[in-house]
């Protein structure tokens, strides 16, 4: 993670005249659903980004999939290793490229996150992969991959958990209700209470009231923030945003939120979610500012639905969300609700 950091904010400080100078997002592509998943299928697991350090790792990938009910292709460069990727860029682009094509694969999932995934991007055949639409997974790092597949070919792709996640029965249920059974889901957090008297876990936070509607866009805060000044972030205008992180010092948090507002992304978008931002406390003392101040700060001055909270990010209890999707959000429920399924049955 912090390789990850030190190579991202070096990206960041790079972009920062390429956004001065103004720049345009990509423009509008209509989006493409995916097939649905179905017991049997057969599911690629790819290495995007860092490199596999131990056979275990792919072998219980593996056999939680299989647990799933599906059959499983391994990626040929999955097992290599270039330092602190999993091999060459375009090695690792030729294996995205390569599952996209394979007919007799319905489904990709990277095995872990990292850092490497932006590398890939100007490696990857965004005409192949508009050709064969079929479900890619995926959080942290793979952002990149998620946003600029869906920017380039207008594919719906799915920030959801990793092969290597904990795939507990919460995460598990919204997977397969978004994947399996394509339902027109609505998303809201657990409202069960663990101790004491009231939840004290999982909790939402309103920051601004309203409903709102549009396409989601987002992920990885530190990952996103990054991309900023390329050809491979959405068109954020009407979007809804959703923004999760882990290990950043609320300085940092401020810092990637305010590149967002000076580069006039904050102010196009028509609502805001904030998911979870683990291991991200306070700075020690009382100089510090909070999360509530930096939401008052760049998102409140925005008059946008927007809440914090939701279930989404470095955590075990996982929602699927589709980005490019149309959804309402409820402010105040901390609902997500679906226009449509998210795949094509």
């Amino acid at each position: 993670m912090n390789s990850r950091r030190n190579f991202i904010q070096n990206s960041i400080i790079a972009t920062l005249g390429v956004v001065s100078s103004g720049f345009t997002h990509s423009p509008l592509q209509a989006s493409v659903l995916p097939p649905s998943l179905k017991p049997g299928d057969t599911i690629a697991l790819i290495c995007p980004a860092h490199p596999l350090l131990a056979k275990e790792d792919l072998d219980i990938a593996t056999e939680t999939l299989n647990a799933l009910g599906f059959k499983v292709r391994v990626g040929k460069h999955v097992t290599d290793r270039y330092g602190y990727l999993a091999g060459k860029d375009k090695d690792r682009a030729a294996d995205v490229n390569e599952m996209f094509s394979d007919k007799a694969v319905q489904g990709i999932i990277a095995i872990h996150g990292g850092w490497g995934c932006a590398r890939i991007l100007p490696y990857l055949d965004y005409d192949l992969i508009k050709k064969n639409p079929k479900v890619l997974m995926g959080y942290s790092d793979i952002t990149a991959l998620l946003n600029a597949i869906y920017t380039k070919t207008g594919l719906v792709t799915f920030h959801g958990p990793v092969a290597s996640s904990t795939w507990n029965s919460f995460t598990v249920d919204s997977f397969k209700k978004v994947l399996i059974d394509a339902e027109k889901a609505e998303f809201k957090n657990p409202t069960k209470i663990t101790t004491g008297l009231v939840q004290t876990q999982d909790r939402i936070q309103t920051i601004s009231s309203g409903i709102a509607n549009g396409e989601l866009v987002g992920g990885n805060l530190t990952v996103l923030s990054a991309m900023v000044g390329s050809s491979y972030l959405p068109n954020f205008k009407g979007k809804i945003l959703f923004l999760e992180d882990i290990g950043e010092s609320i300085y940092r948090i401020d810092r990637m939120l305010t590149h967002l507002k000076l580069a006039g992304i904050l102010e196009q978008i028509s609502g805001f979610i904030w998911g979870k931002c683990s291991d991200c406390p306070p700075e020690k003392g009382f100089g510090s500012l909070t999360f509530d101040d930096l939401f008052n700060d760049h998102i409140k001055p925005l008059g946008i639905p927007a809440f914090s909270g939701s279930m989404i990010g470095h955590i075990t209890d996982k929602f699927t969300i589709p980005i490019g999707l149309n959804v309402t959000i409820d402010a105040e429920k901390g609902s997500i609700t679906f226009s449509s399924s998210a795949v094509r049955k």
